[in-house]
């Protein structure tokens, strides 16, 4: 636990499920309505120092999560899963988490290259 970080202090009024290992939050900044967040925890600022035991945690809270949101809001037709790790990613809480964003059709006027087009210009496929 790390006195400084957000993420180690949240309330458990905030978290909608849980396991041993890992809980979910909804994202304070959404990008859509039901953005999530499944932060393990145990403080560690990289996904590359979590432990085999955490990674199926989180990826377990993620099926629960893909499932509780369809269930929320029917018209949720796909999901973005995102994870900023370390500085040049634009990581800005540093206490990994993974974010889980609920898409709709028509949300965005193309969709298509979902993450890549976290670079601009560079996420359109090219012919070779």
């Amino acid at each position: 636990m790390d006195a400084a970080c957000i993420f180690c202090k949240i309330s458990g009024e905030r978290v909608v499920i849980e396991n041993d290992s890992a809980y979910v939050i909804y994202d304070a900044y959404p990008v859509t309505p039901f953005h999530a967040l499944v932060i393990p925890k145990r403080h560690v600022r990289s996904f590359f120092e979590l432990s085999e035991n955490e990674i199926s945690a989180c990826c377990n809270l993620l099926h629960r999560l893909k499932a509780l949101i369809e269930k929320e809001d029917p018209e949720v037709k796909g999901f973005n899963i995102g994870i900023n790790d370390g500085d040049a990613a634009g990581q800005s809480v540093f206490h990994c988490h993974i974010h889980l964003i609920p898409r709709r059709t028509g949300d965005i006027e193309n969709p298509r290259g979902g993450v890549r087009h976290i670079i601009p210009h560079r996420g359109s496929y090219r012919e070779p």
